[in-house]
């Protein structure tokens, strides 16, 4: 692999132009399709089979409305007042008239009021889907509630399916997180020209990769979360990836004996060869959501992996050409004859390493034990839906929430439907099944109030909408949806017909479980297949299995933190979070996936540096002393920057995004600094030759892929300000 990659370098770089041009034409057409044949996306996160999904499709073929998206206005009057002010009801009245031409809304329902009537709301309901609401619809119910607002004096806010668009890209927090990938690349590089350069080409890679998934989200249904999440993955991989050949690049440069051309090959050649393994383990990881069974992760896995996957492409063929432009300017401005010995000692992480060895029992014992005091929180985990107590206290997701469970309960945000599907009942029996099922939910101690019973048209499917005592988080809700599943159900089968359960709370059940079953086949997936990789890439045993269980006390420390806080309930007023709740029941399963590959980037570009001077010294110790000194400062500058890209998701109000922010920074920078640049090196400490062992039989069967660059051809030396030829071989000649 080392050799093809040195050829295609070359061959950028000799072609820098041209490769330039076409990654530039390349993001106009990506952003072009991207811009005018984008399709929507979606806030719901819907699974065939489950059976709140059943009861979701049955309704949107037999009850049509039913299902369709609502935007909930929620009215409060001040202190003293009520809404049957005339005054006040008057200017609700008009309002409510005027949202009810929204585009695309088809009823508005009459007001409702508490029992002090001081707080009401009504339900805009539109025909189509929540995620195809148009924002023209969505704006004149804002606007009518502003009008509202105006005339009375009173407190409006908004809540429902259709009241949240999708979220935001490219706003202060992803400026912010490039501009400290910028400073962090300036420290390390301390050149403007080397800090910009992986910037440049990340950008423009995350802008052909963000771009291809929003056309991709014409054909399929997408997540709104899954634009978010690739471009996290984007910009973090696609900066790492670039610091890593351009650092390499750099290092090569430290020597007066190059020249840029050939180092710029040499760099591909071995860094790039643990990119393409980096890059593919992230890819197999987040491909592997598709072994899982749900749809929606399935296309958001594909779109991340799609993204990371330019990424790569972007590292080996655009930033050769950017390098080259660069040209002399990159060379440190004081160079002279080196090795790498000498540059490696210099270095804190060489240092460490040091320390490391002389105690590295002690250092393993101490780190296990820490990380299993960490991830103590993990234990009690729950997974659900949150609700809109968990949105920022100043949101209108918030304020509707507070005002609702104030007027009407706790429980009123946790409506739970039951859907009676009574065609195969006599019609004449059809209401009294449905009267009986009504007592058998009523009588649960959990319900406080069941709503008369909503048939459609044809009289064959009823919708009882069921209010429990306890909130959409609370542990007490779900125990009631289980037992709703169950007498209720019993009394509508033995008539002949079918009942089903859904709603935000019953969902987040299913969903939950659904993930349950699947989360084993896809730990075993993406392992058995990262572990091959590892072991092709560096011809081992014990080092793939050391990287796997590294990797699992990562996602328990990042699961137990992101419990302790998000659910616990710890630190949430710094985060700008509402309330504690369960975490999002698909974060875990997109955690594993996506902290496993990055995982294995780390291991990949430190031990890559360790198995490189083993293979030309056999010598184990020094060899993890080298990794460490050589690649240490690089692999910091990357964990900040992936830290920084995904942390700055944390500024948004969105709180899926927010958990998935924060269990993915903190992931990245325990298992950086932690686990790969303090175990790992006490664990290859402990080892010895033994780490590099692998069986014969074995040895010959894998593939020999040469991430050292072993099999590079020979460089011809260089003075500084001279070019050197690279062989004409490796050379794609220039136009």
């Amino acid at each position: 692999m080392a050799k093809w990659l040195y050829r295609l370098a070359a061959g950028a770089v000799a072609k820098r132009k041209m490769v330039l041009g076409l990654w530039l034409a390349i993001l106009v057409v990506a952003g072009v399709l991207g811009t005018a044949f984008a399709g929507t996306t979606s806030t719901a996160f819907s699974i065939p089979g489950i059976e709140s999904q059943t009861a979701n499709d049955l309704l949107a073929a037999e009850f049509p409305g039913a299902n369709g998206g609502t935007i909930r206005v929620v009215f409060a009057a001040p202190e003293g007042s009520t809404l049957n002010d005339p005054e006040i009801q008057g200017a609700i009245t008009a309002g409510l008239e005027s949202a009810a031409t929204a585009e695309g809304a088809i009823a508005v329902t009459p007001l409702t009021t508490s029992q002090d009537e001081r707080i009401g709301f009504a339900d805009v309901v539109f025909l189509a889907d929540a995620q195809e609401v148009t924002e023209a619809g969505r704006e004149a119910v804002f606007a009518a509630g502003e009008s509202i607002r105006e005339a009375a004096g009173i407190q409006v806010e908004f809540a429902g399916s259709a009241a949240e668009g999708a979220p935001h890209l490219g706003g202060l927090g992803e400026v912010l997180g490039v501009a400290v990938a910028f400073l962090v690349l300036m420290i390390t590089f301390g050149s403007l020209i080397a800090a910009g350069l992986p910037l440049v080409s990340a950008l423009i890679g995350v802008g052909v990769g963000l771009m291809g998934a929003q056309f991709a989200s014409r054909f399929f249904d997408m997540s709104s979360v899954s634009s978010t999440l690739a471009l996290m993955l984007g910009l973090a991989v696609g900066i790492d990836y670039a610091l890593f050949i351009v650092a390499r690049h750099r290092e090569q440069l430290a020597d007066s004996t190059i020249s840029v051309e050939e180092s710029i090959a040499r760099a591909i050649g071995t860094a790039g060869s643990a990119v393409v393994f980096a890059g593919l383990t992230v890819i197999i990881a987040l491909s592997a959501l598709a072994v899982v069974g749900i749809p929606f992760l399935t296309i958001m896995g594909f779109a991340a992996a799609g993204t990371v996957a330019v990424a790569v492409i972007v590292a080996l063929t655009l930033v050769p050409a950017l390098l080259g432009f660069a040209g002399e300017r990159l060379r440190p401005k004081s160079v002279k004859a080196t090795t790498k010995e000498t540059v490696a000692k210099r270095t804190f992480w060489r240092s460490w390493g040091g320390l490391i060895q002389k105690a590295p029992v002690a250092v393993l014992v101490v780190v296990i034990a820490l990380l299993g005091f960490l991830s103590v929180p993990a234990t009690h985990m729950r997974l659900g839906l949150p609700s809109n107590a968990v949105q920022p206290e100043t949101s209108t997701l918030h304020q509707s929430y507070a005002l609702l469970t104030e007027g009407f309960g706790e429980g009123f945000n946790s409506t739970i439907v039951f859907v009676v599907d009574a065609g195969d009942i006599a019609e004449a029996d059809r209401a009294a099944v449905v009267d009986e099922a009504a007592a058998l939910i009523g009588q649960d101690a959990g319900v406080a109030m069941v709503n008369p019973a909503v048939f459609n048209e044809a009289g064959t499917i009823a919708i009882l909408s069921v209010v429990p005592f306890t909130g959409p988080d609370d542990e007490a809700t779900q125990q009631l949806v289980d037992r709703l599943r169950d007498q209720p159900e019993a009394a509508v089968s033995t008539a002949g017909g079918a009942s089903y359960v859904t709603g935000v709370t019953p969902l987040a059940i299913d969903v939950s479980e659904k993930l349950a079953e699947a989360l084993p086949l896809f730990i075993a997936v993406i392992v058995v297949l990262a572990m091959l990789l590892l072991a092709i890439a560096f011809r081992s045993i014990l080092v793939p299995i050391k990287a796997v269980l590294g990797f699992l006390l990562t996602i328990a420390v990042s699961l137990g933190a992101t419990v302790w806080i998000f659910q616990d309930g710890h630190l949430l007023n710094w985060l700008n979070v509402g309330a504690p709740a369960p975490l999002v029941s698909f974060v875990p399963i997109i955690l594993i996936g996506v902290l496993f590959g990055l995982a294995m980037d780390y291991e990949l570009f430190l031990v890559s540096r360790m198995r490189e001077e083993y293979h030309h010294t056999g010598d184990p110790d020094r060899s993890v002393l080298m990794g460490l000194g050589q690649s240490g400062r690089v692999v910091t500058a990357a964990a900040l920057i992936m830290a920084a890209v995904f942390g700055s998701f944390l500024i948004g109000d969105d709180a899926i995004i927010k958990t998935m922010a924060f269990a993915l920074a903190l992931g990245v920078l325990i298992d950086a600094f932690v686990v790969r640049m303090t175990l790992v090196p006490a664990v290859m400490f402990l080892l010895g030759k033994r780490a590099w062992w692998m069986p014969k039989w074995l040895d010959r069967a894998l593939p020999n892929v040469d991430i050292e660059g072993a099999s590079l051809p020979a460089r011809p030396p260089v003075k500084v300000g001279h070019t050197a030829e690279v062989p004409a071989e490796a050379v794609v000649p220039a136009p």
